[in-house]
């Protein structure tokens, strides 16, 4: 079994699904109320887990009652939170996300305590693989990639600036194509593996400029989009560490984002391996 950390967010989730998503300015009313642990670190280490591997999680989480509901799937799921640290003064992260009825969403955060986890405090256990995301300070992202000696995976999201340093020493880089649009060139720094995902037209892995794989994933009828990504960030980093080809990795990771899809909520959406293997 491969053990993967993960430095990054934990958030909750407070989720409205309408039929339809508002345009700027408009009011959708008639939706459905839901909260859900979340945070884009908390959903990766908690898929990793599902998937198989043994998770640490590193994060922070305030002193108030949205902590404990934030965490509790991850602790119900067996991911190690002896590295998670509770803030005083400072409120949990929460997630704002509108979702349609066709799976569609907006998402807007407000990161609270996850902008407690600086370079300065942060401590990096030892694994086999390390993912980090950008809803932390990207100076702690920075740290973590040069005290981190395994395969280090950065998921570039949402999209900020990041030092050269980590994409010169990412193994494995997730972004969408609305991140690799934004990234641009820079991305051209990147000397490991390129993750680029379309959604349901699928992904492509690439080293350099010359791709190693292109998968299009299950159709499935989504529900809940919210989480499909993080949970091809997992996927894929799990199966790579667990030796799997690019095109067998890329696949893998494709059919893990898609039964991530086919649930309301960002964690209870997760797939076990069963599931994925099932849609395969």
């Amino acid at each position: 079994m491969s053990s993967v950390v993960v430095i990054g967010s934990i958030n909750l989730d407070i989720v409205a699904t309408a039929e339809r998503l508002p345009v700027a300015g408009e009011t959708v009313t008639d939706a459905e109320l839901g909260r859900f642990p979340g945070g884009k670190g908390a959903n990766q280490a908690l898929a990793a887990r599902r998937l198989g591997a043994d998770v640490i999680m590193v994060g922070c989480v305030g002193n108030d009652a949205d902590a404990e509901d934030a965490l509790a799937l991850l602790r119900e799921g067996g991911v190690d939170l002896a590295n998670v640290v509770v803030v005083n003064d400072v409120a949990t992260g929460v997630a704002l996300i509108a979702v349609a009825r066709s799976g569609d969403n907006q998402i807007v955060v407000a990161p609270g305590a996850n902008r407690s986890l600086t370079a300065e405090s942060l401590v990096v256990p030892q694994a086999d693989a390390l993912i980090c995301q950008l809803e932390v300070p990207t100076e702690t992202v920075a740290k973590a990639a040069t005290n981190f000696s395994g395969f280090f995976c950065a998921n570039l999201a949402p999209a900020k600036h990041v030092d050269v340093s980590v994409l010169q020493r990412a193994d494995l880089i997730v972004v969408n194509e609305t991140e690799a649009a934004w990234y641009g060139e820079s991305l051209r720094a990147c000397t490991g593996m390129l993750a680029t995902t379309f959604g349901a037209a699928g992904a492509v892995l690439s080293r350099q400029g010359e791709d190693l794989a292109r998968v299009r994933p299950p159709r499935v009828e989504a529900v809940d989009t919210t989480a499909a990504g993080d949970t091809f960030t997992a996927a894929l980093t799990v199966a790579l560490v667990e030796g799997q080809g690019p095109e067998d990795a890329l696949r893998f990771a494709c059919a893990a984002g898609a039964a991530a899809t086919l649930k309301p909520g960002a964690q209870p959406s997760l797939p076990t391996r069963d599931e994925v293997l099932a849609l395969l």
